[in-house]
């Protein structure tokens, strides 16, 4: 299937190959497929909707009359929406669903019951946590812009039941999509068991949704979510913008973490989401900001900025306790658990002759220097006994 762009060989994990073999080429597939799930910039329109009309041929529907674009997930589910109100039934059991099945069940079979579960563990298991992360912010926050929940916002308790209904409406329109690029975990589980294959079904070597499954995957390789319906194909485009810290956490400090190009926005810090006024605000925080800052959460994001070796010298605080391992130093904060922290020097020397100060944040109730250094450890303050500190 031709679609604009080159197809990856497909290189497959035989559950009977040599175990080395087999980590090789599920890292290859998953390490691929990490990529794709985030990637950014425009997709190659002309491929995804022919691999969108291939989609469709498989599950044996007409092709789609009217192919959409759109800027962002928020923008296509607004569409949906619409689509819906004017009667607009979905496709996508029989477009997503249904091949999903079938090929998810060959994956099983091809890899055996006791093969499958190390499979997936290093492909979707790999991908999913921070790739579903994602895309349960977004949908998130999709939702939270069309459909405030009245149950956290300031709704007047006769517009509750309409609040709830129109939520409840956009819910079911973002459940319509396939989230494309955002099924990598899935795609890299199948590719390494060698049944994301692109034969017709019943030739050498082909699986049964073997046609759908590959199309799915070639739509998944350079576009974002996608909404089948009868008719009509609505497509949202890849973010512009992608930042994330070593977790895999949305994370920037100064502007957007996930950005597309009609403007639709996520700000966050280390994970925590954020608005966009809060974080225009980190480069002038001072000690008083964040005493008053009344939501902890956002007070934690003020002192994470701030940096609590800085806070601590201006804010006057005093240790708790020092012994031969440390100070124990104690942050309070207003409603919310104070902030421990261990001061330590290492032992050994920097090569231009001095020695590097670390703070170690440990837990609340921690009471001596030494206890917090040993929680670092794992251990307890009876037990820890280092023979050399470095």
């Amino acid at each position: 299937m031709g679609t604009g762009q080159a197809t990856p060989d497909v290189a497959v994990a035989d559950a009977a190959a040599p175990d080395g073999a087999t980590a090789v080429v599920t890292a290859e597939v998953t390490a691929r497929w990490r990529t794709t799930a985030a990637s950014t910039g425009p997709a190659d329109r002309a491929g995804v909707e022919r691999a969108v009309r291939a989609a469709y041929r498989a599950a044996g529907l007409a092709e789609p009359a009217d192919i959409r674009w759109f800027g962002s997930p928020l923008a296509a589910t607004e569409a949906a929406l619409e689509l819906r109100a004017a009667g607009a039934s979905t496709v996508r059991e029989a477009v997503r669903t249904l091949p999903w099945e079938a090929v998810r069940r060959q994956a099983v079979e091809r890899t055996g019951a006791a093969g499958w579960p190390p499979l997936w563990a290093l492909t979707g298991g790999e991908l999913g946590p921070v790739t579903n992360a994602l895309a349960d912010r977004i949908r998130g926050a999709v939702l939270d812009r069309l459909a405030p929940d009245p149950a956290v916002g300031d709704v007047p308790p006769g517009d509750a039941g309409v609040a709830r209904e129109r939520r409840t409406t956009a819910r079911l329109a973002l459940l319509d999509a396939v989230r494309g690029q955002h099924d990598a975990p899935w795609f890299a589980a199948f590719e390494a068991a060698g049944v994301l294959g692109t034969a017709p079904d019943g030739a050498p070597g082909s699986v049964a949704g073997g046609e759908g499954i590959a199309a799915l995957a070639e739509v998944a390789r350079t576009t974002g979510w996608w909404w089948p319906y009868a008719d009509t194909v609505l497509i949202s485009e890849r973010p512009t913008a992608l930042h994330r810290d070593e977790a895999g956490r949305l994370d920037r400090a100064d502007g957007p973490a996930l950005e597309y190009s009609d403007g639709f926005a996520l700000h966050a810090w280390r994970g925590m989401p954020v608005p966009a006024e809060f974080l225009a605000g980190l480069g002038t925080v001072t000690v008083e900001r964040i005493r008053t800052e009344e939501n902890a959460e956002l007070r934690r994001v003020l002192l994470e900025h701030y940096g609590y070796e800085r806070y601590l010298a201006d804010s006057g605080a005093e240790p708790l306790h020092r012994d031969e391992t440390g100070v124990l130093w104690r942050i309070q904060l207003p409603d919310d658990e104070p902030v421990v922290m261990v001061e330590v020097v290492n032992s050994t020397a920097e090569p231009d002759g001095t020695f590097r100060t670390y703070w170690l944040r440990v837990p609340p109730d921690t009471r001596t220097a030494r206890a917090g250094v040993a929680w670092t450890f794992g251990t307890t303050e009876a037990e820890y006994h280092p023979q050399r500190e470095t």
